[in-house]
């Protein structure tokens, strides 16, 4: 397939999988179970999950590169002129559910898409995706603004105006229309991005997956031993609920990876261990769960 040299993306794409996988592993205790697959020869990836561990109830640090004859409708309905093309894509995506409510959820995922040249003249094309944002049960405003904080740091080298677009798309993505609220506080996300070229969008993306490790790991240090009871736990399967409508009914990726024949266990295994739904729940007012919604899942400005 012509287009950019990819090797180096996806040497660094490994690397940071084997990174966070071993800072995890750190702060865990436990070990991430490594089930290396391939659907056709040269193709594939490697999902690391850890499961029932000390701090983390579930976590998975998915690699994935792969190759497709053609394009599914799903993946060319925002860019019609790909249909039908041969494409590769490949990326680090990530879902950490801690056990403890005050530690949050969180999600990172820094992908590279390339589509073929075809037949009747059209130019290969390319394209970088990604970002990170967190999701709390029970927020901290110094866990939010350290982790908004870490991403405009992360961009702030490539000009002045990429954190706040990056930032207001991962609102309006990350949001649950049916619901009408936020799934959570947000981060920077961003897809479609060549236009700076390929190898300064290379950069930004690997900006943003290098800033996730300091930007959540402080967090997770200091929340997962946090003094907690059912009333904590109940409130954090409500949430887990939300993640898990956001996941089958919005996300892109999964539904890229589902309708395009990807590996249902590796798309799937993000999801979290329990989660909790309960007819027409409402937080009493003034409680700590009802400061969720109105303190900290309306989109503003961490930083």
């Amino acid at each position: 397939m012509s287009g950019p040299d990819q090797a180096p993306v996806r040497a660094w794409l490994t690397d940071l999988q084997a990174r966070i996988v071993a800072a995890l592993e750190a702060v865990d205790g436990g070990r991430f179970v490594a089930d290396r697959w391939e659907r056709q020869a040269g193709f594939g990836g490697l999902s690391c999950v850890l499961e029932g561990g000390r701090v983390i109830e579930r976590a998975a640090v998915l690699f994935s590169d792969v190759s497709v004859e053609q394009l599914p409708p799903s993946a060319s309905e925002r860019r019609p002129e790909l249909a039908g093309r041969s494409a590769r894509a490949m990326g680090v995506s990530l879902v950490i559910h801690p056990r403890n409510p005050y530690a949050p959820t969180v999600h990172m995922n820094v992908r590279c898409f390339l589509a073929a040249a075809t037949a009747r003249g059209d130019d290969a094309c390319w394209w970088f995706g990604g970002g990170m944002d967190l999701t709390p049960v029970y927020a901290f405003e110094e866990d939010v603004i350290g982790f908004h904080r870490q991403c405009k740091d992360a961009l702030d080298p490539f000009g002045p105006d990429w954190h706040p677009q990056f930032k207001r798309w991962c609102d309006s993505y990350f949001f649950l229309p049916h619901r009408n609220e936020a799934r959570g506080v947000g981060g920077v996300f961003f897809d479609d991005l060549n236009a700076p070229g390929f190898e300064t969008s290379f950069a930004m993306t690997r900006a943003v997956g290098e800033a996730f490790i300091p930007a959540y790991a402080p967090i997770l240090a200091r929340r997962h031993d946090h003094p907690h009871g059912e009333r904590e736990r109940d409130f954090q399967l409500l949430r887990r609920g939300r993640y898990v409508e956001f996941n089958l009914i919005y996300d892109r990726g999964t539904i890229f990876g589902l309708k395009s024949g990807g590996r249902a266990e590796s798309i799937l295994c993000s999801m979290p261990a329990e989660a909790r739904w309960r007819y027409d729940w409402q937080p009493e007012p003034g409680s700590p769960e009802a400061r969720l919604f109105t303190d900290f899942l309306p989109a503003r400005d961490w930083v």
